[in-house]
C-alpha cells in the first residue's frame, strides 16, 4: 500500500497504527498529532451527515446517531470531495443496520432527508410561464400529445410509513403521538425558489407524476392513474414553478 492510501486508510479506520513516516514540528509526537487530527475528520464526517440527516438525528438521539453515523464513515469513506454528496448511501445502510431496527421507518426518513439534499443542490431551470401552460391545457388539437418536462429537483418517494408526517412533525419539536407511522405516503419533494418544499400526495397523483417523469403524454398519463385530483395535481405544480419544458410534438 502506497503511504498515501495507508494514509488515508488509518485516516478513517481507528483500528490501524499511525503510518509510518510521519514527522511533527516541535517534537511533538507524531501518533499522538494524527490521533487528533483523525479525530477531527472523523468528527467532521460525523457532522456532515448529522447536517444531512437531522430528523433521523432526531429520531434516534444523538448519541445513537453519532454512534451509527461513526460506524458508517469506517465503513464508507468519502468518494467525492462534494461534502453535499457524502452520506448518498447512508439509508441503505440504515436499513441493513440491526442496532436500528426498532426504528423500522428510520431508513425511509433518511431517504427523504437524502432527497431534500438533491433537491437543494439541483441545477437551476427556468419554469414555464403560467399563461403559457394554460395556453397549452386549452389547445384541443395538441393536448392529447402535451409533454410536461420538470426542474431538475423534483423528486418522488413512495414509503410504507407516513415518512411526511414524521419528517414535518420533527421541524416544529412536535410528537408523533398523533401519526399512524405505519399509514404509507406519497412524497414529492422540489426546490421553489431557494425553498426546499415537501408534500404528502395521493397515490394516484405520485403515479400521475412518475408517468409524466417516463414521458407519457399528459392526457395519457391521468388515464394511467386513478384516484387523484388532477386539476388540484397540476395547480400544485404550476404554483412551485416545477414545469420547465411543454412538448406538443408527437414522438416518432
Amino acid at each position: 500500500m502506497s503511504t498515501q492510501r495507508a494514509f488515508t486508510a488509518a485516516l478513517i479506520d481507528t483500528r490501524l497504527p499511525c503510518p509510518e513516516g510521519l514527522c511533527s514540528a516541535n517534537g511533538a509526537d507524531p501518533a499522538s498529532r494524527f490521533a487528533v487530527y483523525r479525530n477531527n475528520v472523523q468528527g467532521s464526517l460525523i457532522n456532515a451527515l448529522g447536517d444531512s440527516y437531522p430528523a433521523v438525528a432526531q429520531l434516534v438521539g444523538e448519541d445513537f446517531f453519532r454512534a451509527m453515523a461513526a460506524i458508517f464513515v469506517q465503513q464508507q469513506p468519502p468518494q467525492s470531495p462534494l461534502m453535499s454528496r457524502y452520506g448518498e448511501t447512508f439509508a441503505d445502510f440504515i436499513a441493513a443496520f440491526e442496532p436500528a431496527g426498532g426504528v423500522h421507518y428510520l431508513a425511509d426518513v433518511a431517504r427523504l432527508e437524502h432527497l431534500r439534499t438533491l433537491a437543494y443542490h439541483a441545477a437551476d431551470a427556468l419554469p414555464v410561464r403560467p399563461e403559457e401552460i394554460t395556453a397549452a391545457l386549452t389547445d384541443a388539437q395538441t393536448l392529447s400529445e402535451l409533454r410536461l418536462e420538470f426542474h431538475p429537483s423534483l423528486h418522488l418517494l413512495d414509503s410504507d410509513f407516513a415518512v411526511v408526517a414524521i419528517w414535518a412533525a420533527h421541524q416544529h419539536d412536535a410528537t408523533l403521538e398523533r401519526v399512524d407511522v405505519n399509514q404509507g405516503q406519497h412524497a414529492l419533494v422540489l426546490r421553489n425558489d431557494l425553498d426546499v418544499e415537501v408534500f404528502a400526495l395521493a397515490p394516484g397523483a405520485s403515479r400521475f407524476i412518475r408517468n409524466l417523469i417516463d414521458g407519457q403524454p399528459l392526457l395519457a398519463a391521468a388515464q394511467n392513474s386513478t384516484d387523484f385530483d388532477l386539476a388540484q395535481t397540476l395547480g400544485l405544480l404550476i404554483s412551485r414553478n416545477v414545469i420547465c419544458h411543454l412538448d406538443n410534438k408527437e414522438l416518432p
